[in-house]
């Protein structure tokens, strides 16, 4: 295959695109996100988006995948982790809410708003939306939670965080650790240990956690 336009060092790639897409919708909604307002960005011809897109509406379909193998993947993921405690398995997906590079809240709510007023976008958050509660649902279970119980917990667990971002509300780190042990007290009925909630404080500095699992 020939070289497209652009090709060659510092020229676009599909992942450019995508990425200017992300950055259009969360920006200025979905109605932004056009070819010739990315090729401005990007600052490469038009042309060169079709070497990596059919069209404009294949550029949201796969911003839609986009969406749903990160935000949602990464829910999924964490609510599947073996932990040996309910507010372990709570702490796993607490890391998709202090990370945004695990799980993007601005793109979140822009598909949201976008699902609004596209029937597309709206089954694939319902979609998405039904797929995490799943993961949460199955967490409670295998600690034991009854199905009904634990469909109550994983909806409690799942639903306020998400109006957590719809509220936008402000709080520095510290505000939010303050509040943890109580959270996960509410989402689970147990009583975290001073270690789980160590574990997670170390997640916060450097990313990880070498906690019991």
């Amino acid at each position: 295959m020939p070289n497209h336009p652009d090709s060659g060092p510092g020229r676009s790639t599909r992942e450019d695109w995508l990425r200017a897409a992300v950055d259009l919708i969360v920006a200025g909604g979905v109605d932004r996100v056009k070819v010739q307002v990315i090729a401005r960005q990007l600052g490469v011809s038009r042309s060169s988006f079709y070497w990596f897109f059919k069209s404009r509406q294949d550029l949201l379909d796969q911003l839609l995948a986009h969406w749903q193998a990160t935000n949602t993947a990464a829910i999924v993921e964490r609510a599947g982790r073996k932990a040996d405690t309910p507010c372990r398995s709570v702490l796993n997906v607490f890391e998709c809410w202090v990370k945004e590079t695990l799980f993007d809240p601005h793109l979140d709510i822009a598909v949201r708003d976008w699902a609004r007023k596209s029937d597309k976008a709206r089954q694939a958050v319902d979609a998405g939306d039904e797929e995490r509660m799943r993961a949460l649902t199955a967490m409670f279970r295998r600690h034991g939670y009854a199905e009904d119980e634990a469909f109550i917990r994983a909806r409690v667990l799942y639903y306020m965080q998400i109006g957590y971002y719809s509220l936008d509300i402000q709080e520095p780190m510290e505000t939010r650790m303050a509040y943890i042990a109580n959270y996960l007290r509410v989402f689970t009925g147990f009583e975290p240990t001073e270690a789980e909630i160590a574990d997670f404080q170390v997640f916060l500095r450097d990313g990880s956690r070498s906690g019991a699992q």
